[in-house]
């Protein structure tokens, strides 16, 4: 016999939190308060609707081809089957070597050789840094893990649905020719950027989902990410 377990991948979203350095907080108040609202409906009924302002790269979110390109899919045109009931993999950074910090961490760049003989195609591709542990310190704007610009070669040629990433982004911020989105959103694969709790996954043998509400004209809107398993019971 077994039995499903969601586990939650993504960040919550509140007023005032910074996602990326230099992008503006979200800020929520309300358009119709619950006070407002006793006068419209009767006794003892009332609602709230909220006014949230906010960027579209806030908390976790996914990136869609208009993102980085102007005749690309926007998010309200990706297609279900590269976001959601996804059979997923996680591919794990390295540690870095004896020597360099060796046991104390883990290095900075998914390169190539990480994804060398894995089966990729049609999948949820997730790249596990550990980095999501400094999200909303100052820690998590500076050295962040990303993606090397051969490993985002390796990684259009396979043919992932998708690709996510649990750190500030899947490109080196310094390098702003950002080869890892031009090269996966050309490809049309969407990237899913400042993931959490993918230590909780194991390599394989779960499903995936990440859908954003679908808003056209929009290259990137925040997503609730989350991992399916299918467990046996004792």
């Amino acid at each position: 016999m077994s039995a499903r377990r969601l586990i939650d991948l993504s960040h919550p979203i509140e007023p005032g939190m910074t996602t990326y350095p230099g992008l503006p907080a979200p800020v929520v108040s309300d358009f119709l308060s619950r006070e407002a609202s006793r006068g419209k409906y009767a006794p003892n009924t009332t609602f709230s609707i909220a006014r949230i302002e906010m960027v579209a790269n806030t908390g976790t979110y996914v990136d869609s081809p208009f993102h980085r390109f102007a005749d690309g899919a926007d998010v309200g045109s990706l297609p279900l089957e590269r976001l959601a009931d996804l059979d997923g993999i996680v591919v794990d950074l390295l540690p870095l070597p004896a020597g360099e910090g060796g046991g104390e961490g883990r290095g900075r760049t998914f390169d190539a050789g990480l994804f060398q003989g894995l089966e990729m195609e049609g999948k949820a591709v997730l790249l596990r840094s550990g980095w999501d542990t400094h999200w909303r310190t100052p820690e998590y704007g500076n050295g962040h893990p990303y993606v090397t610009r051969r490993a985002a070669e390796a990684l259009a040629a396979a043919g992932p649905a998708l690709v996510g990433i649990d750190s500030l982004n899947i490109d080196d911020t310094q390098d702003g020719a950002r080869p890892a989105h031009t090269l996966l959103l050309a490809a049309g694969i969407p990237i899913v950027e400042h993931l959490r709790n993918l230590g909780a996954l194991p390599a394989s043998g779960f499903r995936f989902h990440c859908v954003p509400a679908p808003f056209h004209r929009v290259g990137s809107f925040p997503v609730r990410a989350y991992a399916v398993l299918e467990e046996r019971a004792p």
